[in-house]
């Protein structure tokens, strides 16, 4: 089943999920020839790749400039292949046809000279080196917010944060991406922010390791960064990705809160954080600390390769 999903409505909503798409008109076609239809009209298709609230969502919207790109937020496509694999229905060469099919769906240039810029969620994670051994040519930013801030956004959400952050965990797990010598019985120990912590190390490992198995292909960028100069980022990601930079400065996107849509500034994000370290600031100092001397013992670098800020 194939859905229209106009620009405009991409703009609505935070991530691309069958909650936003609606009843929009649909056409029933079989994969193979939908799946044709897409490669005849693939665009340069490039990712960005993230470990969660570190601005990723703004950075993709940012990326939505009619006849140079389109951002893809968070398809929930991908999400689906996750689980097929997750679950052990798809293997091997089966698991990378539908992969690829994936990714030739969602690459489907919109205009006539547009790149395609994808940003999955982060339960992606185990699938990042073989998305880019199967797209030769494009390249990856690794968008992450450092561990404090990480730590300061679970706390803040609340209740439902900390329990996703256990259920990224568990994922994490599933897919054979922790390791860090823990038993059932100690992560079960483990209070919300130091599961939310090994979570983030784990990725962090993930994006060390796609630095150095791509090192022309990936880029590696802080939310702080971003966040303190979106345009100069904007420029930088966009000639990373091949793309005209021009045009990006004062992306209406880079006033808007990502996920509300109202009006957003670096300030009042600061201002968040702040009130949430108030609360919380001692268990975000511990976990902080703890989560430091666990990635010097299992190798974990907490400073990334490869800037995409020189």
């Amino acid at each position: 089943m194939y859905r229209q999903v106009p620009r405009t409505l991409h703009r609505a909503g935070a991530f691309l999920t069958d909650a936003l798409v609606g009843e929009q008109p649909q056409q029933i076609t079989d994969r193979t020839s939908g799946v044709s239809a897409a490669r005849s009209a693939a665009a340069p298709v490039h990712f960005i790749f993230h470990s969660a609230f570190c601005a990723s969502t703004l950075l993709v919207r940012a990326l939505d400039l009619p006849g140079v790109s389109m951002g893809l937020s968070e398809p929930v496509l991908l999400n689906d292949v996750v689980g097929i694999h997750r679950r052990g229905e798809r293997k091997g060469a089966d698991l990378a046809r539908l992969i690829d099919d994936a990714i030739t769906l969602l690459a489907r240039r919109w205009e006539a000279g547009e790149s395609v810029v994808i940003k999955p969620s982060n339960i992606l994670c185990g699938l990042h080196r073989p998305i880019l051994a199967l797209r030769p040519g494009a390249r990856a930013v690794l968008l992450y917010a450092p561990l404090p801030a990480f730590l300061t956004s679970v706390a803040r959400k609340g209740l439902w944060c900390r329990l996703w952050v256990r259920e990224l965990l568990e994922g994490l797990l599933r897919d054979g991406l922790v390791d860090f010598g823990f038993t059932p019985a100690d992560l079960f120990r483990l209070s919300d922010l130091q599961v939310g912590a090994v979570g983030w190390l784990a990725q962090h490992r993930q994006f060390a390791l796609l630095a150095q198995q791509f090192p022309d292909r990936v880029r590696v960028l802080r939310s702080d960064e971003l966040l303190a100069d979106p345009d100069r980022v904007l420029g930088a990601v966009a000639s990373f990705f091949g793309l005209s930079p021009e045009g990006f400065a004062g992306h209406p996107a880079l006033a808007r809160h990502s996920k509300s849509g109202d009006a957003f500034s670096p300030a009042a994000r600061d201002a968040e954080q702040a009130a949430a370290r108030g609360a919380h600031g001692e268990e975000i100092d511990t976990v902080t600390a703890w989560a430091e001397v666990l990635a010097e013992r299992t190798g974990v670098a907490l400073t990334l390769p490869a800037p995409l800020l020189a």
